[in-house]
């Protein structure tokens, strides 16, 4: 996998000339460049990215180039790819599990910024790290609302635990703070109103004045065309509330969107195997590829359909079954997807908003998996 060297002017003409065999990313630049910019001129504090949810090299590249000068990384691999990339960016080590050689590498590497949710792991920071200059930012948990999974499930400390780790991180000598994350793929805004008085709760009852205040992830990127994502509605609330709930003692903003700066930034096609006896739809990706993520989250709606000729279909939707291309029967979309009635084999099914966690997600499964990159100017087709 790797982006070609010519750059074409939208997924329409690359399908039409090259007539790939093998699932393709669309990468634009341009779209990646833009929904950076939004979250930099419109987030009221410090944007960084979750380099999990795609950490190709021309991700970072770009989002360094539009300014993005902070990246949330989750292992030593992240932690060397941005020093060797954007060698001058904060990096916020915010995966709250770290075995001791991954906190003695980080600390190698000048991590100043972590998360923790545990007594123990909280341990084994004040053991290894040193203070000066640290920041440790205490993560906790609520009950998941208006999100497509509950990240809660593996991460975070109950507000109670919070104000016990939060009192231990000011004692310690390290800068206090506080994070959370409201689930991925959050589509209403008002799921960040809870979490953030809470966090002010947490901080009065620690007797603790926080640095800063890290408001997750979880910024969703655009997937059904019947939810558009609200993203300034979300600033504004997030902005409002923190002053709401801290008044004077309000602390420095940062949020660490993944799929929300990546996810709109490339489209997905993958090519019909075969319309089985015109009910099931196989496609030459699948659960196992780069479509990974559709059976944690659900589908996503924005699909259009190619002839081989690159005519859109445009026959009347139906609800289709669509498997991927192994011989495991759980390679399959959830659902039915409503794709046009004169669908055929050789067409391409064009799935727009595939930037995240695709390319990281991918197997070699049953010997698929190839995937193809080509970088275009648009990603209308």
């Amino acid at each position: 996998m790797g982006l070609s060297k010519t750059i074409w002017t939208n997924p329409t003409e690359f399908l039409r000339v090259q007539q790939p065999e093998t699932p393709v990313l669309f990468f634009a630049p341009t779209v990646l460049q833009a929904a950076a910019r939004r979250f930099i001129d419109s987030f009221p504090g410090m944007v960084t990215y979750a380099v999990k949810s795609n950490p190709l090299e021309e991700v970072v590249d770009n989002l360094s180039a539009a300014g993005v000068r902070g990246y949330d990384c989750a292992s030593p691999f992240e932690i060397d790819l941005i020093r060797r990339l954007a060698p001058d960016a904060a990096i916020h080590y915010n995966n709250p599990v770290r075995a001791r050689h991954e906190i003695a590498y980080a600390v190698e590497r000048g991590v100043k910024s972590y998360s923790v949710d545990s007594k123990s792991e909280l341990a084994k920071l004040v053991e290894m790290v040193p203070a000066e200059g640290v920041e440790i930012s205490v993560r906790f948990k609520l009950p998941v609302a208006g999100a497509a999974y509950n990240f809660g499930a593996k991460f975070g400390a109950t507000a109670e635990l919070a104000v016990e780790l939060l009192k231990t991180v000011a004692e310690a000598g390290f800068i206090p703070s506080i994070t959370f994350h409201p689930g991925t793929q959050c589509t209403d805004p008002a799921a960040w109103e809870t979490y953030i008085l809470t966090a002010a709760d947490i901080a009065r009852d620690a007797g603790v004045t926080i640095a800063r205040l890290n408001v997750g992830g979880g910024f969703p990127n655009h997937r059904l065309h019947g939810v558009v994502p609200q993203i300034e509605e979300t600033f504004a609330l997030i902005d409002r509330v923190a002053t709401q709930a801290f008044g004077a003692d309000r602390p420095l903003l940062v949020c660490e969107p993944g799929r929300a700066l990546c996810g709109d930034g490339f489209t997905l096609a993958a090519r019909v195997k075969a319309v089985r006896d015109d009910m099931h739809v196989f496609l030459n990706d699948g659960v196992y590829g780069a479509l990974t993520e559709l059976p944690l989250i659900g589908v996503i709606d924005r699909i259009e359909v190619l002839s081989p000729e690159g005519h859109k279909r445009t026959g009347d939707v139906l609800p289709r079954i669509v498997f991927g291309p192994t011989c495991d029967s759980v390679d399959r979309l959830p659902g039915e997807i409503p794709l046009p009635d004169d669908i055929a084999e050789g067409d391409f099914v064009v799935v727009h908003g595939m930037g995240a966690y695709s390319t990281v997600t991918n197997t070699r499964f049953n010997g698929f998996g190839e995937l193809g990159m080509a970088t275009v100017l648009s990603l209308k087709i």
